[in-house]
């Protein structure tokens, strides 16, 4: 993509380069062997992920948007999709926190998994990039997890 950069993307993208996870989200691809090209905003596309893990249909690391292939036309044919907006938005998360966002996405992942039943409902990291533009529905507190133990 040629189209220029806001200073904020910019911004991003030499931060992420910077904290290493940029460097990190390229190494993932090479690993899932998906090629990466130039995206809308300063990110990298890297289509085509078929490992297992993790099980989403996209995700970032750094300023790599990693997808598979069943979100791989939305990507091309709509750059400027929710999903990817939300993908956008978990990069801006890197530049903020660099290498610590993943331990701490993974720990509010958990946390939202035992308040809700679901990774992504109560993780204060998907809300913030946006739930409905990531796919993700919310979902109530489960009651198991209520145990009375902040009451007065």
């Amino acid at each position: 993509m040629t189209s220029a950069l806001s200073r904020m993307q910019a911004l991003r993208r030499a931060v992420n380069l910077v904290n290493g996870t940029t460097a990190a989200g390229l190494l993932a691809a090479r690993i899932g062997r998906v090629r990466v090209r130039s995206g809308p905003g300063g990110l990298l596309l890297a289509g085509g992920w078929e490992l297992p893990l993790p099980h989403a249909a996209a995700f970032t690391v750094g300023n790599v948007v990693l997808y598979r292939s069943r979100v791989a036309r939305e990507f091309d044919v709509a750059p400027a999709s929710s999903l990817l907006r939300h993908e956008a938005r978990h990069s801006s998360q890197y530049a903020v926190l660099g290498p610590a966002f993943l331990p701490l996405y993974f720990a509010a992942a958990g946390f939202s998994k035992l308040r809700t039943g679901d990774p992504a409902s109560s993780n204060i990291f998907e809300i913030l990039a946006g739930l409905s533009d990531g796919g993700y529905r919310p979902r109530p507190m489960r009651r198991e997890v209520s145990c009375g133990c902040f009451r007065r």
